[in-house]
């Protein structure tokens, strides 16, 4: 099993940045995939970025060109141009290389307000 731990998060006016980070701890050779999902209250969790161990990176459309996903012994979301509607909670994700393992963090808010 896999330990994840998000820090950063926290507040921003619109159009700034915040970074996250995520560490992983246990089982860690078997992540392949790392990412980040968010969730607002009353939606299902979403995708935001993935990142394979290969470096194969995955993003969704309303954050291209605004998030960067990065990794190396964490997993880092660099996020610039934030939006109001990029406020949730962010999970960091983890899945093994059989896809049949996932685990996620506890979630830290992001909250983009003026």
């Amino acid at each position: 099993q896999v330990q994840l731990v998000e820090s950063g998060g926290g507040s921003a006016q619109p159009g700034g940045s915040l970074k996250l980070s995520c560490a992983a701890s246990g089982s860690t050779v078997s992540i392949n995939i790392m990412g980040w999902y968010r969730q607002t209250p009353g939606k299902e969790r979403e995708l935001v970025a993935t990142i394979s161990r290969d470096g194969i990176t995955k993003y969704a459309d309303s954050v291209k060109d605004r998030f960067t996903i990065s990794r190396d012994n964490l997993v880092y979301l660099h996020m610039k141009s934030l939006k109001p509607e990029d406020t949730a909670v962010y999970y960091c994700y983890a899945r093994s290389w059989s896809g049949v393992n996932e685990d996620w963090g506890q979630g830290t808010q992001v909250t983009v307000s003026s």
